[in-house]
Formats: structure tokens, sequence, C-alpha cells
């Protein structure tokens, strides 16, 4: 018998044999606790696993309703625009997994065509990383974001000189883009990328949205699986 239906089955017994008897009742499940801590354990693990179901049917209701700001927000830069599939990824440049997830998402992007990849600038590591969003988000930014995109990502200590050196690398003044990252609607959009992540449960980077489906943290086995089950289904659909 499992320890917790043996823990029910012993204080059910204990309850009908002195139901009045709090104290006492007590008593003997707490014996119980410490004479079988394992009890304890599994409770706990239980409780975890009926949380992360609870928080994936959230996350589940969450994306359909958000579907129209996740995929097809037009200030968003999207790889692959013409792609069926579609991944939206959350991410910061100072983020160390982001950047182990970047190198998988380069090899993504440029496999399949068929896959839209959405970026959603999610600066939540300071000043630096708020800076660096904005900029990216510039008109200035956005004809060379690919190119940005995987140098700052292979950037190990994104400061402002790491910034300026590889703005100019493509060819954009850094004052220029500092000056248009300045833009209220560029704020904005930073601030409803926030506000859509706390809607879904999102307060960490990377996190991947593909389908109806979740993904946080660089579990890049589970990405590409979902890609290829949101494949598979366009084919049998």
């Amino acid at each position: 018998m499992p320890v917790l239906a043996a823990l029910c089955a012993s204080t059910l017994a204990l309850a009908a044999c002195d139901r009045g008897a709090d104290d006492a009742f007590g008593e003997r499940v707490r014996a119980y606790l410490l004479e079988h801590p394992e009890v304890i354990e599994e409770a706990v693990q239980k409780l975890g696993e009926k949380r992360e179901v609870e928080a994936a049917q959230a996350a589940t209701s969450a994306i359909e309703t958000q579907r129209a700001a996740l995929e097809r927000d037009p200030r968003d830069f999207v790889a692959n625009p013409n792609g069926t599939i579609t991944v939206t990824e959350f991410f910061d440049y100072r983020c160390g997994y982001c950047k182990i997830a970047a190198v998988e998402m380069a090899k993504i992007i440029e496999e399949n065509p068929d896959v839209r990849v959405v970026f959603k600038e999610f600066p939540i590591f300071g000043e630096q990383s708020d800076e660096t969003a904005a900029i990216m988000l510039t008109d200035l930014a956005k004809p060379k974001t690919l190119e940005l995109h995987d140098r700052l990502m292979a950037e190990k200590s994104l400061d402002d000189a790491a910034l300026d050196r590889h703005l100019r690398a493509v060819g954009i003044d850094p004052a220029a883009a500092r000056q248009a990252a300045q833009a209220p609607a560029i704020q904005q959009q930073l601030v409803d990328t926030h506000e859509l992540a706390a809607s879904l449960g999102i307060n960490g980077t990377p996190a991947f949205v593909i389908g109806d489906r979740l993904i946080s943290g660089a579990d890049m086995d589970a990405v590409k699986a979902a890609i290829t089950a949101a494949q598979a289904e366009k084919i049998a659909g």
C-alpha cells in the first residue's frame, strides 16, 4: 500500500476510535509522520505535480487568449515571416541560458523555413538589458536584427562598450541608436511584453511558446520536439 494511502487509512482508523480527542489524534498523526518521513516527501512531490498540471492548464488557456499578441504583433521582429509554424521566444541578451538556446535557435531558423520565429525582447536583468532591448527595437537596428542578435548572444560580457562595438560592426551609430531607443512607443512595447509575459506566468528567460505549449528554460530538446510535432500535424491536416 502506498505510504499516503497507508497514512489515510491509519488516520481514519484513529479518528473512528477516538474522534473527540483532537490532541491525542494529532499526536498519533505526528508520531506516524516521524516514523514514516517518506510520507512527507511523497506529499510534497504530489503537490508539486499538481501545481505543475494547474500551471500548464492556466498557461494553455492564457496562450489562446493572447494568441494575437504572441504571434502577430506587427512591432516584433520575425524570422522566416512566411513560415506556417510559429515559435515565440522571450529572451534577455544578458541571460546565460538564452545564449545557450540562441545557438540552437539560429540552426532552427536556418534549417526550417516553415518555422517563423517571433522575437520578444523581455529584459529582466537590469539597466543594461533594458537599454539593449530598446535599441534592438529601433528602426536603425531592425534591418540588422539577426546579425546583431547572434553577435549579442555570443557576447560573454555585455556592457556599453561591447554593445557599441557590435553596433558599429553592423554600421549603426551607437549614439543615434540610444537616442532612438528613448521613443515612447519603444518603451511602451517593452511594457506590453512584460505584461504579456506576466499573463502567461513567464518570469524567467528563455521561454518559448509553440502552439498551445509553454516551454520554460533552455530545454531545446523540448522545443525541437514541439516543432516536429507541429510540423507533423500540418502534414496530417
